[in-house]
């Protein structure tokens, strides 16, 4: 190898030698035959533009993405209570519940931490209490449920009618039916603030917020509702109206207005019979008329939009053989997620009211509680719950009518 080199070498020598004595300058690199020198290339113009606006288009993007991933970061919502439990029947006194619609419930909510409370809205007999310890509690946020109380506030005030439309932005406008189906925040954002707290409260007070919702029942707590508007920072009235924020509401309390609304506005209290004496000597006990019979129609096709294509249609799934009228609701506060569902059948028999109320993580939601329902009138159904029977007194001419019990 080192003879090649010299050899090489010795070709260059006389090579610029005889360069040399012919009158011709030349230079010749030693360097190694396999370097390459880098060539600079120059852009046009349009190239450069090109380019600069392709780098500012990776750095947006780049950006956005990063952004995401904080923001998803940073919402990312950690549930510390369980959306399950061993025996959601331990300590029930259910000697006074109709068999068939106590099974039902048991059946439907399975392993789930919640509860079932079924309502004869023509008397306000609690047919079944599944899990009372949760159903007679202090309550939760009633979450998108709150939107009830609220369309029946403004249809009292004659702020909408089912048709009005509502301008949610530049090219969003939403009407009542569309906005309980699909259980749209904005849209009851702006009716509370066109309401304003002082009507919201009062509307809410009427249906039974902030009441005892039991006759005489062992073990009932009291939800709450506040005295004035929540800080604006919080949200203020329209968080009260889309969420339910700062607001505690039983399901007994959601079951009482759920049964005005299916009856034609009677309020009943709701009295849970625990004896076959209790049962055989049951008396309707009214607490008020709700001036909402003409309301009824304004609402109840959002109720029945929320189950045919909205935020409930998880019910079909199990049950489509009767009409069901319902709202969802969904949120969270301190670790624990909510889902609500309340419904009726609107049947000439079989009249009943399901509400399901669930707690924990990250399993339970609105829509869940209202496939819960379906298994529930699925069951009923297959028992021919919704088959003729004794007619049931729709009036009220038998029922006594009674103030506070606490």
């Amino acid at each position: 190898m080192s003879s090649k080199r010299a050899t090489f070498g010795g070709l260059i020598f006389v090579l610029s030698l005889i360069l040399s004595h012919s009158g011709i300058a030349a230079t010749v690199s030693t360097r190694s035959l396999n370097s390459r020198k880098s060539k600079s290339v120059s852009e046009t113009p349009h190239a450069r533009k090109r380019l600069t606006r392709l780098a500012r288009s990776r750095a947006r993007t780049a950006h956005t993405v990063s952004a995401t991933r904080r923001r998803r970061h940073r919402y990312y919502e950690r549930f510390t209570a369980s959306s399950f439990m061993n025996d959601v029947t331990e300590g029930d006194v259910a000697t006074g519940d109709d068999p068939i619609v106590r099974q039902a419930a048991i059946d439907a909510l399975g392993n789930m931490n919640g509860t079932v409370v079924a309502v004869e809205p023509t008397s306000g007999r609690i047919l079944a209490m599944v899990n009372q310890k949760l159903a007679l509690s202090s309550g939760a946020q009633p979450c998108s449920t709150i939107k009830l109380s609220v369309a029946l506030a403004a249809l009292s005030e004659d702020l909408i009618t089912k048709d009005t439309e509502i301008r949610l932005g530049a090219r969003s406008r939403m009407n009542l039916t569309a906005a309980l189906a699909h259980s749209n925040n904005a849209y009851f954002e702006a009716l509370g603030r066109r309401l304003g707290f002082e009507k919201v409260s009062y509307y809410a007070h009427q249906f039974g917020l902030g009441e005892m919702a039991g006759y005489n029942i062992p073990g009932e707590q009291l939800g709450s509702y506040p005295d004035a508007e929540i800080p604006s920072k919080l949200g203020g009235v329209g968080k009260m109206c889309s969420f339910g924020e700062g607001i505690s509401m039983t399901p007994l309390q959601l079951g009482a207005l759920v049964s005005a609304i299916a009856n034609g506005g009677t309020l009943y209290y709701l009295q849970h019979p625990t004896t076959p004496e209790e049962i055989a000597s049951f008396q309707p006990v009214v607490k008020r008329h709700l001036d909402i019979a003409p309301l009824i129609p304004e609402l109840s096709d959002g109720m029945a939009g929320a189950v045919t294509y909205g935020t409930a249609r998880s019910l079909r799934v199990n049950f489509n053989e009767e009409e069901i009228l319902g709202k969802t609701g969904t949120c969270s506060k301190a670790g624990t997620r909510y889902g609500w569902f309340a419904s009726y059948a609107n049947t000439d028999i079989g009249r009943i009211v399901v509400v399901v109320f669930l707690e924990g993580g990250r399993p339970t939601f609105g829509p869940k509680a209202a496939e819960i329902a379906g298994h529930m009138y699925r069951s009923l159904y297959d028992h021919n719950f919704f088959a003729a029977r004794p007619a049931v007194p729709t009036d009220t001419a038998d029922a006594k009518t009674a103030g506070p019990t606490q």
